[in-house]
């Protein structure tokens, strides 16, 4: 008889360190960045979310950009595109 080898995918989790930047003491005027992770329906929930913040909070404007897929963190280019143009950054979940 054969041998059988058994396989364990799971890993332990790293634990990493989060540094969060102080958030806003207003939104007005406020520039906002919102990452469509490309799932159904979570560019419908962002623009949302940007329409409220704006409407009511006064938000100045919005930059909605698309990740390449929803398993990948957003691409550098996004990354840049907001560290220039926005002040607050919002990720989103569709399904």
């Amino acid at each position: 008889m054969g041998k059988i080898r058994v396989f364990d995918p799971t890993v332990e989790a790293k634990e990493q360190p989060i540094t969060f930047v102080p958030r806003p003491k207003s939104l007005h005027n406020v520039r906002i960045g919102l990452v469509d992770n490309t799932k159904f329906n979570s560019d419908k929930l962002l623009i949302r979310i940007a329409t409220i913040l704006e409407q009511n909070n006064g938000a100045k404007s919005h930059v909605i950009r698309p990740k390449h897929s929803a398993g990948v963190p957003a691409h550098q280019e996004i990354i840049n595109e907001f560290v220039f143009h926005c002040d607050v950054v919002i990720a989103g979940i569709g399904d």
